[in-house]
């Protein structure tokens, strides 16, 4: 099937859309402006009451009359313009498909061929898949008020800058070969903040830095513990205050600057201990950390400079440098080296709108500090520290945990996840916030399908629809079809979208007799408003049944080709939902057939969450404030039983006053909150002898302050259950 990659068939109906936009455009801007001017935010009216005279408010007395004035003048032009855009986009594609080609390390890792076409073949062990989903809530700046956010441009850069730097920061793993020792194997990424440092995506760089792949940064610092003497010892030859002024920088042991590589325990290729040895003075090898047990009897390890270059089956136990088999991986796709801002880590500099606090502090976990000491550990040209001393990564508790019998881990993070594959977008409703988080997208994924739904009348969405479906799907995986359909059965205001379901197949991978690996995702937005349980019901219905067609015509070949059929490896749907699996007035969506067919990692069953399941609906009223201004700060208010019942919005009970906020009531609240925004997956039409696994679900936070939900991510193991030839 081919993408559509311009909105209209022919040159000459995008210049006329593009005409009469240009008409109707000023009345459209103004009248926005004047309904924003109407509806302050929480945050401006907490300006306004400690400066009543304040130049905003000035400014809104100002221009209220102003925005009326020229609205009036530039309505007819509007009205002409209309005329023509109206009935346009009857024949205006349903969803803008863009490209944007890999750089050169994506190339190489074999993530996206040539013209988005191959991407690398298949191996039986499989692969790990990241998807996400966020409502980002970017409606017209009038719109998006009534939910208590502002400036609809600035958000929509802001997301896609988030996103994108959270998603490309280095991804860290920790192996420990020893499985008596555990202490760390369950590190997040933000326990190494102390142990190492190294350029990320989300460092503070000069701006002419663009590479995280390259040698490690120059800046060094020096060890807080060493491996071989206890604290406080002063003559140690690995970590001598003075190593620096005067002992070699290749060695970390003899500091005479001589040629003493023949009595050094990390030179020595000959011999099996050294002569003399630098740290214990006693003569006797057997309690020095250099020579006990491995040196004597030649069981060294080959990647351990004590050990000289024998093979060692296991780490030594007694090895300072080589401590439980510990190894650190640190990967990190390349960065965009034409950067169209200038810009600091993830925040722009010296931006101080409102909001913007999350930027600044969604950088500060994830910078990693690597001791480079003078001879010290490295990092490898694939990015990987093998046998760090346990001493040098400071042990916190990890954010990630595992709940009684679970089989995944999950976790609270302030940052989207490493190396996301897949991205699913809802309320991308502004045309401008489209334009814009779509050239952030850019920068890390290079397949977007973006403008999705139909203006106008067209179909069966008999109304007509002033806004789009706000849908916005992104790949790091070649797109190879797609498809939007129209919810026809909307009500109330939810009427005026054209809220619906976009169907995309992804290539992930070809397979030893040249089949493809293809992976389903399925994006949809339902219905909002309360208390219509029976519409949400016929969209899921339709959900089910346009996705068992869109996967039958996808799957058929060409007319007159004969092609192998497709390996399937994955079938995803993300979305909000707008119902929640514990309110007694869901009841009727907890029990739709969707749950039979797919899977949800948070659910227990029909109205019973896991435990550690969140909600992702924030209260509206609490976005600005100094608690939850920031990813890391939200992200501590969510890990809170009280904090939740502050910040989430709960399911509505009988014993409870309508209200506006439900900040300082104090009836009880069951539950985490309302959990609206899901991601599901199906085995059904995997491959036979194929497994899935959950490895990890999270709730992201690092858009905390510029929209009203949090995000969630889940990372999904897929192999064939054969064994590697």
């Amino acid at each position: 099937m081919v993408l559509h990659v311009t909105p209209y068939s022919g040159a000459c109906l995008h210049f006329l859309d593009g005409l009469s936009w240009s008409l109707v455009f000023p009345c459209y801007w103004l009248l926005d402006r004047l309904l924003a001017s109407c509806v302050p935010t929480s945050l401006e009216k907490r300006q306004r009451s400690q400066d009543p005279c304040s130049f905003l408010t000035l400014c809104v007395l100002i221009s209220a009359p102003l925005y009326l004035l020229l609205f009036f003048a530039s309505l007819p032009f509007a009205l002409l313009g209309f005329i023509v855009w109206a009935p346009l986009q009857a024949v205006r594609q349903p969803y803008l498909y863009t490209y944007r080609r890999p750089d050169k390390h994506q190339a190489e890792e074999g993530q996206a061929g040539p013209g988005g076409v191959g991407i690398g073949e298949w191996r039986p062990q499989g692969r790990s898949f990241c998807f996400c989903s966020a409502n980002v809530c970017l409606l017209p700046d009038s719109l998006a008020r009534f939910n208590n956010l502002s400036d609809t441009h600035r958000r929509a850069r802001e997301v896609g800058k988030r996103i994108r730097n959270g998603a490309s920061r280095p991804q860290i793993k920790i192996y420990i070969d020893s499985p008596t020792n555990t202490s760390i194997s369950a590190v997040s990424f933000s326990s190494l903040a102390t142990g190492f440092r190294r350029t990320s995506s989300l460092d503070q760089r000069p701006d002419h830095t663009h590479t995280t792949n390259g040698p490690a940064d120059t800046e060094t610092e020096p060890l807080t513990e060493c491996p071989i003497h206890p604290p406080g010892a002063i003559d140690c030859p690995v970590h001598s205050s003075s190593a620096g002024d005067h002992g070699s920088s290749d060695c970390p042991l003899h500091s005479d600057g001589a040629d003493t590589t023949k009595d050094c325990p990390l030179h020595t290729a000959d011999s099996n201990g050294a002569s003399e040895c630098p740290v214990h003075t006693t003569g006797e090898a057997h309690d020095c950390p250099l020579h006990s047990n491995g040196a004597q009897n030649a069981q060294s390890h080959h990647d351990c400079p004590m050990h000289g270059e024998a093979v060692q089956p296991k780490p030594s136990p007694d090895c300072p440098l080589h401590t439980s088999g510990v190894k650190i991986s640190i990967s990190a796709p390349e960065p965009d080296p034409q950067e169209e801002e200038t810009e600091t880590g993830n925040h722009r500099t010296g931006e101080q709108a409102m909001g913007d606090t999350g930027s600044m502090t969604a950088s500060r976990e994830s910078l990693t500090r690597y001791h480079a000491g003078d001879g010290g550990i490295g990092i490898s040209s694939n990015n990987t520290l093998s046998h760090v001393p346990r001493t040098s990564v400071l042990k916190r508790p990890g954010r990630k945990r595992r709940h009684g019998d679970e089989t995944f881990d999950h976790e609270i993070s302030a940052f989207f996840p490493a190396n996301l594959d897949f991205l699913a977008l809802q309320e991308v409703f502004d045309h401008g916030s489209v334009t814009r988080l779509r050239r952030q997208l850019h920068r890390y994924f290079p397949y977007v399908l973006s403008d999705v739904g139909r203006y106008g009348w067209k179909g069966c969405c008999s109304r007509f629809k002033f806004l789009n479906s706000g849908l916005i799907l992104a790949s790091r995986y070649p797109i190879i079809d797609a498809r939007y359909e129209c919810y026809p059965n909307g009500r109330g205001e939810d009427a005026l979208a054209a809220k619906g379901v976009l169907f995309a197949k992804v290539h992930v991978g070809t397979s030893h007799q040249e089949q493809r690996v293809v992976g389903y995702l399925t994006c949809t937005h339902l219905h909002a408003i309360e208390g219509d349980a029976s519409v949400r019901c016929e969209q899921l219905d339709l959900l089910l049944q346009w996705g068992a067609e869109f996967r039958q015509t996808s799957s058929q070949p060409p007319e007159g080709e004969k092609v192998l059929e497709d390996l399937v490896a994955f079938d995803v749907i993300l979305g909000d939902l707008n119902f929640d699996n514990c309110s007694s007035e869901d009841k009727l969506e907890q029990q739709h057939a969707l749950f039979t067919q797919y899977k949800d990692p948070c659910r227990l069953g029909p109205g019973e969450d896991k435990p550690w399941a969140l909600g992702t609906l924030l209260d509206p009223s609490g976005l600005y404030d100094d608690e939850v201004s920031s990813p890391e700060s939200l992200q501590k208010v969510m890990e809170n039983e009280e904090g939740r019942k502050e910040y989430l919005v709960f399911p509505p009970s009988k014993s409870q006053c309508p209200a506006n906020s439900q900040k300082g009531r104090k009836i009880p609240l069951k539950g985490n909150g309302r959990r609206i925004d899901y991601i599901l997956y199906s085995d059904e039409h995997l491959q036979q002898d194929w497994k899935q696994e959950v490895e990890e679900f999270s709730f992201v936070t690092q858009l905390a302050g510029i929209t009203d939900h949090l995000s969630v991510a889940m990372r999904m193991a897929v192999s064939t259950g054969e064994e590697e030839p």
